[in-house]
């Protein structure tokens, strides 16, 4: 019941490995049009989430807030989208977006540069010289969004659980290695590894719904969920502020118990 995550440049053969994966396990597999798919769901468009991620981070400098919001919504559609497990991810950082849930395999893929321009040239009948600047530009955006929007390095190797090399190995033996992975104890479920998964749903459930109502929308939080019992902390201005969250955290099934920290202080639900 584990969830794959694939991390890697354009055109070095992730999408055909995620697909290798689901077919080898018996997964599902999803990429970025399903998530934003599901994230569209909470009132947005998809053409909004996509310009979102695709939008060069100088140009979202002056949109901060929009930034958190489209975050938020990708997450939690990540989230209820795996949150059963048999899932293969192979797009947006899924690896940063899951933090924190042991069943989740975070897996990354090298290519050398001669395969990625061949593999460019064969899909988008390109030079040499325009594959090779294309795919510099490619890395260059998806580092700098990286680094962006979670504050790491795209290419730290301490980000995930295995790195292959693609130089001497195909598709189908990284496939057969990775496969392999799934069944090891390290990457079951486990009670406290479905709790996880279970408390960065809610999480990230809360989260949206309350940068999608007007009332909140407006606010920037985190929250912790464990179990049913939800804690919101951040800067609220005033008392308002406060009843407003507890009025939208209350309305979302599963929530028990609601604690804000923040300049305003209330209780619970």
């Amino acid at each position: 019941m584990a969830v794959i995550t694939i991390s890697r440049g354009s055109f070095s053969g992730g999408k055909i490995l995620a697909e290798c994966l689901a077919d080898k396990l018996g997964y599902r597999c999803l990429d970025r049009e399903v998530i934003v798919e599901r994230a569209a769901a909470y009132g947005v468009t998809q053409e909004e989430l996509r310009r979102a991620l695709t939008e060069p981070p100088s140009f979202w400098d002056r949109f901060s807030h929009r930034k958190y919001m489209f975050l938020t919504l990708f997450q939690a559609a990540l989230t209820e989208e795996v949150r059963a497990g048999n899932a293969v991810y192979h797009s947006n950082a899924g690896h940063l977006l899951l933090r924190g849930v042991s069943h989740v395999l975070r897996t990354r893929i090298i290519a050398p540069l001669e395969k990625r321009v061949t593999m460019v040239q064969d899909r988008l009948k390109m030079s040499t010289e325009d594959a090779v600047a294309y795919i510099q530009t490619m890395d260059q955006d998806r580092r700098k969004w990286t680094h962006y929007l979670y504050g790491v390095d795209w290419g730290d190797p301490a980000l995930y659980d295995v790195v292959l090399n693609l130089e001497y190995m195909d598709i189908r033996e990284a496939c057969e290695i990775i496969g392999s992975m799934t069944g090891q104890k390290t990457f079951e479920e486990t009670p406290d590894s479905v709790a996880a998964m279970e408390n960065l749903t809610m999480a990230s459930r809360v989260r949206a719904n309350l940068v999608i109502h007007p009332a909140t929308s407006g606010l920037e939080v985190e929250v912790e969920a464990s179990g049913g019992k939800v804690t919101v902390r951040g800067r609220l201005a005033t008392a308002d502020q406060a009843r407003e969250i507890q009025d939208v955290v209350r309305r979302i099934p599963g929530v028990t118990d609601l604690v804000l920290e923040g300049v305003v202080q209330s209780r619970g639900l």
